[in-house]
Parts: C-alpha cells; structure tokens; sequence
C-alpha cells in the first residue's frame, strides 16, 4: 500500500510537536507539563504521537523508520513522565480520609484506632465521594473522571508503542506509594514474621485489634478501590492489563498485611491467647467473601490461598489450644493450700476462661467438631478421671470439652483439698469452688445453656455434699458433749446426775466450741448467701441442743462452787459467736474474753 500524499507532511508537522515537548532538548519543556495546561494543547500532542505511530506503519525506507522511531521514544518518554506526574497530582493525604469501615468490631477499644480510622470517620460524614457497593464492598473513586480519562489516554499510547512494563511500573511505583503511606496511617508495620512473633503478647492484643479494623478498610475499600481505578484506566487495552497493575500496586502491601495474622496463626499455643485468635478467625471468616471478590484473577491467585491457609491455622490453633487447656487444667501442679479454704485462683481463671469459650460459642461450634479424648481408656490412669460420655450423646461437641473442663477442675481440686490437715477445712475448700463453679455457669445464659440443667444439678449436689460433710466433721463431736448419755448415775440417792461427768461435759464442750471457733472464724466463705447458710444450718442443729442441754442441767452445775468456770456461754453468745465463722478474721473478742 503506498501511503497518502500528504503523509510527509503530516508525519513532519507531529514530528515537530513531539521535538517541542523534549524535556532533553528544552528548558521550557522542562519546566512545563502538557497534561496540565489547556485540552487544545493535549489533544494536539495526542493527535501527534498518533500520527508517528501510524507513520511507522508506512514507513518503508530506513531513513523514514529511524526518525519515526526516534519521535516515538522521545514521546513516549514524555509520556511516561505525563502519566507520572496525573498520578502524582491526583495522589494526595486527603484522599486517604475519604475511606472508612463502618462495621462495628465487638468490644472494639477506640482508643486504639489510629489517626486514619478516627479521620476517615469524620470525612465519611462530610464526604460527597461516589462508590458502588458490592456486599461490604465499598470501591470509592480515587481520582476524578477527568484524570482518568488522561491516564487512560496515555496508557493506550505507550502499550500501543511497546512500552507496556514502563507504564505498569510508573503506576504501580506510585499506586504503591499512595497504599503504603495509608498503612502508615492506618497503623499497619512493616514487620516481619519473625518480628511479630518476638513481641509480648501484650503488645500483639493491641495490634491484632487494630489489625481487625484496618484489614476490613484495606480490603473493602482500600483494595476494592485500588482494583477500580486499575479497571477505569486500563480495562480493555490489553490482555489483564489491569490486573496486573493492581497487583502491582498492592500485592507487597496485601502481603504485608496478611503477615501478621499468619505469624499470629503459626505462633506458640498458649491459653491466653485463644480469644485474640478467635477474634482474628472470625475478622478473616467475615473477610473471605470479599477477599475472594477483590482477588478474583488468576495472578491473585496466591493471595486467596494466604487468606484461606491462615484461616484453617487459626482454627487449628483454637482447637489446639483448647486441648491444651484441658491438659494444663487437669494437671496444674500447685499444692500450697489457698489460707480459709476460699476459693482457689485456678478456679477463678479456668471458670472465667470457659465463659469466655461461651461467648464466642458460634465460632468455638463451627471449630470443634469432636469430644475430648476421655472416656474408658482414662479408666486405669489414677490421675485422670474417668467420664462416660455416653450420657451426654445429645449435647455438641464444644459442650462436652466445656463440660470436661469442669469435670477436671474439680478432679484437679480434690487433690488439692488433701493438703489440708484439717479435714473440716477440706470440705469447705470443695464447697466453696464447686458452688462458684455453678455459680459462673448460672450467671452465663450461654454457658449454661450447653451445661443443660441435669449436669448443672449434679454439680449442685456436689457442693451440698461438700457442706454436709463438713458439718459432720466439725459438729458431731461437738455434739456429742450435749448428749445425757454418760451423766445418769443409776442407783443413787442423789439427783441421779453425776456433777463431775456434767462438769466435765461442760469443760469439753466449751474448749471444743472455743477451738472451731478460734479456727472458722479465720476460714472463709465468699458468697454471702452461701455463708449465711451454712450459719443458718449449723445454728440450727447447734443452739437448740445447746439449749436444751442447758435447760436440763444448768441447775445441777449453779447449786455447785464456781459455776462460772462451766457454764461459761449463754444460748445468745453461741447465737452471736456462729456469725463470726467464715468471715476470714480472728475470733470476736467476746469469746476470746470468755474462753480465758
């Protein structure tokens, strides 16, 4: 094909055009961009580097080919500074405030949230930035229709040209810069794995929470928005052109960011950090859906796989952790006794702990999915107990773990109990944490809803035998010093009483009641209620034997020298010295006074 007429003509006119603007040749056109003056301008140049291209079609001589060549670098390394410089323009901190998750995080502490996050919520109100909305996804426009178009323009030139990788490295350089410097913001470091894993885990709290928030604004709107504005310019122009810029731009920084909670998924397993990993599992679950969204190409394949691997290590570390709980529980080794048989801090913490696994009941259901490893082959192990689950048939998976738990605690307690010597103060011990065991599953509607009711009665009869057995220990001998038995003399002329085996009986039962008080009034019953009435219960069994031991032989004793020495307490200073009992100080100085 011979090429026009006035094709000479035409190519020595976009020639010149192209020479004007050579930032090599001229100091002007160094210190001028064509993209920020007037459209005539632009068109112009536009029109002119189409012209060179087409020119390069018909060239036919060396001579013709060689300038064309020439005219097209030297555009299209104007062009490439022009597509910078858009970029650049348009790149600004205060588009960065136009981005905010609204999805509240549970418990979230928002004194935590970075400058970004409080920003962002503020210039959301006051924001008139379009986006579309896809499920959670909110792809705001980063950059306004007229820079688009520019770069759009531009970008179909130099992939026209060949120079593809120059373009998608000019975008991605400065894309790239615009996301980090919103991580930054965000609060999102430059760690790496290696770093996370040497922090305390305090510090790892505070960063998971605003990890949390900050993932959901990097996928749902950073990401998504980032992917936008790659389909806006380059969608069309090429073979996934677009994706490949957008994961030139991001794929650093959605590594970056999925780092952290995969250093958190493969780090050492321990107890307290269970519910931070489930907070973690349940942001990445509810994240998944649009991770899958914005990373649909096969170039982002490898980011999909991140999330989902993380995703399965978090609930691998859940369950695990869980076992190990159950393994820490059951074999916590202390043996100093806690002083007045109150309740003892594992106690606290293991019951404190389940009802956190309650709380978060939907996740800890979803994860496990098979009973504790307990059952006949335990039935040999004398430091295991052994439980049949077959009862329990009907209850989940993460009920009987719970239910475990609570069956351990109290195997665990009871040979703590056997460190005391007084044999009293061990079932007090085994009554005050089994009724706090009971105590915290009543008081959690989950945790007792997976207890159910008939194990809940069985724990409750536990501590009800618990208080029985102590007041057989205490009070059956005392008691027995108010029985007649032993004190009728038969066959004598006198009262039928026999004074010294009465004073006797008084003695013994005066120091016998002198020492439990001495020594349960230092023992300790937290719950109010529970130690009102096991004071209730004891005085009901106490005072009226009291009473009527006195009432039968009081006269016997007072007809008698220093009748003061026996009976030394009335039916009201036993009344008065049982509320001393269980309130964890020494004895009342009435009784002190008295047993002197």
């Amino acid at each position: 094909m011979e090429p026009p007429g006035n094709d000479v003509v035409a190519f020595e006119s976009a020639e010149k055009i192209i020479l004007r603007w050579d930032s090599t040749a001229s100091e002007d056109a160094r210190e001028k961009m064509i993209f920020a003056g007037d459209r005539h301008e632009i068109d112009r140049y536009l029109s002119a580097v189409d012209e060179i291209q087409r020119s390069m079609e018909f060239a036919t001589l060396s001579d013709d080919q060689n300038k064309a060549n020439s005219a097209i670098q030297i555009a299209m390394a104007r062009l490439e500074d022009e597509f910078r410089n858009i970029l650049i323009a348009h790149t600004t901190p205060m588009e960065a405030e136009s981005l905010t998750d609204s999805s509240p995080l549970p418990d979230e502490d928002y004194d935590d949230e970075s400058p970004l996050t409080k920003d962002l919520e503020h210039q959301e109100s006051n924001s008139s930035c379009s986006y579309r909305s896809t499920n959670s996804i909110r792809e705001i426009d980063l950059m306004p229709s007229n820079a688009i178009y520019d770069l759009r323009c531009i970008a179909e030139r130099m992939i026209l040209a060949g120079y593809l990788r120059e373009c998608i490295q000019v975008y991605g350089s400065v894309r790239k810069s615009a996301v980090d410097s919103s991580f930054r913001r965000l609060g999102i470091e430059k760690l790496s794995i290696g770093d996370i894993q040497r922090l305390e885990w305090e510090t790892i709290e505070t960063k998971i929470r605003r990890w949390i928030r900050a993932a959901k604004v990097c996928v749902r709107i950073l990401f998504a928005s980032e992917k936008k504005l790659c389909e806006q310019i380059f969608e069309g122009l090429g073979n996934a052109i677009d994706d490949a810029c957008f994961m030139e731009t991001i794929k650093g920084p959605a590594i970056q960011l999925f780092n952290f909670a995969e250093a958190i998924s493969i780090s050492r397993r321990s107890p307290e950090k269970l519910f931070k990993i489930l907070d973690l599992h349940d942001a990445l679950s509810d994240l998944l859906v649009d991770i899958e969204i914005v990373f649909d190409s096969k170039s982002s394949e490898s980011i999909r796989v991140q999330a989902v691997e993380i995703l399965s290590r978090l609930a691998e570390a859940a369950r695990g952790i869980l076992t190990e709980f159950e393994n820490a529980v059951l074999r916590e080794p202390s043996k100093v006794p806690v002083p007045g048989g109150t309740i003892h801090p594992l106690t606290r913490y293991v019951m404190n702990y389940i009802s956190l696994i309650s709380d978060y009941k939907q996740t800890m259901s979803e994860l496990i999915v098979s009973k504790p490893s307990t059952g006949s082959r335990y039935s040999s192990d004398p430091n295991t107990p052994d439980m049949d689950f077959t009862e329990l048939e009907s209850q989940t998976p993460l009920a009987l773990h719970l239910i475990w738990i609570a069956v351990i605690l109290q195997f665990n307690l009871e040979g703590k109990s056997k460190c005391y010597r007084d044999t009293s103060l061990a079932h007090l011990f085994m009554m005050n944490n089994v009724h706090y065991i009971v105590q915290k599953i009543k008081g959690s509607p989950e945790l007792r809803e997976m207890v159910r009711d008939d194990c809940l009665r069985k724990l409750t009869g536990k501590f009800r035998q618990a208080a029985t057995n102590y007041q057989r220990s205490t009070w059956v001998n005392v008691l027995h010093c108010l029985r007649d038995e032993g004190l009728h003399v038969k066959g004598s002329f006198s009262s039928g009483v026999s004074k010294s085996a009465l004073r006797e009986r008084f003695k013994t039962f005066n120091a016998m009641f002198e020492e439990v008080h001495r020594t349960q009034s230092t023992w300790l019953i937290p719950d109010t209620q529970l130690r009102e009435e096991l004071r209730i219960s004891v005085s009901e069994k106490l005072i009226p034997a009291y009473r009527s031991f006195l009432g039968r032989f009081r006269s016997h004793i007072e007809s008698g020298r220093h009748p003061e020495n026996y009976i030394k307490y009335s039916g009201e200073d036993i009344e008065t010295a049982v509320l001393d009992f269980f309130e964890g100080y020494q004895v009342s100085q009435h009784i002190r006074r008295r047993s002197q």
